[in-house]
């Protein structure tokens, strides 16, 4: 019986043993599969996979969607800067940042590469990316180096460029207390199956937890 897979209480207490819970349950195809119930108190959907009942936070749900939307797909616009700038790299750091250029350009970073420079010297920064609300600089590039060292060719962002996305995502999610229909609703289920880690928001709060399992009541 599939309710007795879930024994973690809806609790901050129990976050991390509840989506270990779901992680290890439910894979993305089910979220396709459950049966939509209804919205409860104009911020919740309850749906239903088999005897099982869970509640998803529609506003933290969207929101993680639209996060790793911005997180897969965005290419970050660059300023010129006035004059190319040294970074002064040491020389493994340097052909790391060589070696991943596509993975700067598309968190706004350019730069301008004299092959014929000495080691370390050879790299300079000719683009930093801008946002009305958000400055960067060398610490970000720095950071993406750091990440790049472990995972190479792996795209990733800087903490600063994943706070933006995050605020960007949160502005244009579905809010507590707007009223879906059944398609809506569905659509955020579709959506959850779709992104890479679906159990949390970018501020860490649950995207949906186990209610009960209906073979457990009592006939």
């Amino acid at each position: 019986m599939m309710g007795r897979s879930f024994r973690a209480k809806i609790s901050p207490s129990d976050n991390q043993a509840a989506e270990d819970e779901l992680r290890r349950e439910i894979s993305k195809d089910k979220f396709t599969q459950m049966e939509i119930l209804g919205q409860f108190n104009l911020g919740f959907i309850i749906a239903r996979l088999g005897g099982d009942l869970f509640i998803i936070d529609q506003h933290a749900t969207d929101e993680k969607y639209n996060f790793e939307m911005l997180q897969r797909n965005t290419v970050l616009q660059g300023q010129r800067l006035i004059q190319p700038q040294s970074l002064h790299l040491t020389a493994a750091n340097e052909s790391i940042l060589m070696d991943n250029m596509d993975i700067f350009r598309k968190n706004g970073f350019e730069f301008t590469i004299q092959e014929d420079a000495p080691c370390t010297e050879r790299v300079k920064l000719v683009s930093m990316p801008v946002s009305k609300n958000w400055t960067f600089g060398k610490e970000d590039i720095e950071e993406l180096i750091f990440m790049l060292s472990d995972a190479p060719g792996v795209m990733c962002r800087p903490s600063r460029v994943r706070q933006m996305f995050a605020s960007r995502a949160c502005r244009k999610s579905v809010m507590i207390g707007t009223a879906l229909n059944r398609g809506e609703m569905q659509q955020l289920l579709t959506h959850m199956g779709e992104i890479e880690q679906p159990w949390n928001c970018p501020h860490g709060r649950p995207t949906m937890r186990h209610l009960f399992n209906l073979n457990m009541l009592p006939d």
